[in-house]
């Protein structure tokens, strides 16, 4: 389905199932349909209403090609929740998905009623920033390098060694990385915004309900930033899933799924009682 914003912005989105409202936000260059296989079916059978969206950037959500921010990602997701009528909404993110939940968090915590962080950070390392700042230039110039070698970067910097260590699971990693090398301006634009600033200062003063959930190979977003950006958040809790790298919401998703839905449920339930 499709919604303009009052900007003019144009958003792709799904909407299913019945019951408290989880919208789940994806990392740099992701389509929404990565939740599909795994969190959607977990998320309905455990009884809530499931909304996934196509960030700014990725068709047939707009483009964006003339660039965007932090912010203007931020007021679309709030857009989308004031159109669907979900507020107060659950939201799960997952790498730049979790950045946006972040700053939605700050931004606009009347529309929040929990939040879970993944794959998720308050600050980018150095090599993060290059490495985003390089993707995009290769962009700028046009180079088209070997979609093999793009498919093995990629795969090295997202999944876990057990993955790796594995080449008939890898292969179809290598496969599925390939086919969905995504290089337009919207991607440009989203690289760029993949590396962030120091924000753990501001999220000091982040009120919504937290839970961050750190992967244990991550090389993007290490376990130690997932603590870092937890212990700045007030209140907020932290979980390491095991075996996983960068991409754990795939590689290991049955553990990835038990703790979204207990988190979820808990912080539900104490909202009901507050509400009592």
């Amino acid at each position: 389905m499709l919604m303009t914003t009052e900007a003019g912005i144009r958003l792709s989105y799904h909407d299913r199932g019945t019951g408290p409202p989880v919208l789940l936000l994806t990392g740099t260059g992701a389509p929404s349909s990565v939740w599909d296989l795994h969190q959607v079916p977990a998320l309905l059978a455990a009884g809530f209403r499931v909304i996934t969206t196509d960030n700014r950037g990725i068709p047939p959500s707009d483009e964006g090609a003339d660039g965007f921010t932090i912010d203007d990602l931020v007021a679309d997701v709030a857009a989308l929740v004031d159109h669907l009528g979900l507020a107060p909404c659950r939201v799960v993110g997952t790498s730049m998905g979790s950045y946006i939940a972040q700053e939605l968090a700050l931004a606009h915590p009347e529309l929040l009623d929990s939040v879970v962080l993944m794959a998720a950070c308050g600050r980018s390392s150095l090599v993060q920033r290059v490495l985003a700042e390089a993707e995009a230039e290769l962009i700028d110039r046009g180079t088209e390098l070997p979609a093999g070698y793009l498919a093995a970067v990629r795969a090295l910097h997202n999944l876990g060694p057990e993955t790796l260590a594995d080449d008939d699971l890898t292969g179809d990693w290598l496969d599925l990385l390939a086919a969905a090398d995504n290089r337009g301006p919207g991607v440009r634009a989203q690289l760029l915004l993949s590396a962030l600033p120091d924000r753990l200062a501001a999220y000091r003063a982040i009120t919504v309900p937290c839970h961050v959930v750190s992967f244990e190979h991550d090389l993007v977003a290490p376990p130690l930033a997932g603590r870092e950006l937890a212990a700045a958040i007030p209140g907020a809790t932290h979980r390491t899933i095991p075996r996983c790298g960068h991409f754990g919401y795939l590689e290991n998703p049955d553990a990835v799924n038990r703790e979204l839905i207990g988190f979820l449920r808990v912080e539900s339930a104490a909202r009901l009682e507050e509400t009592a």
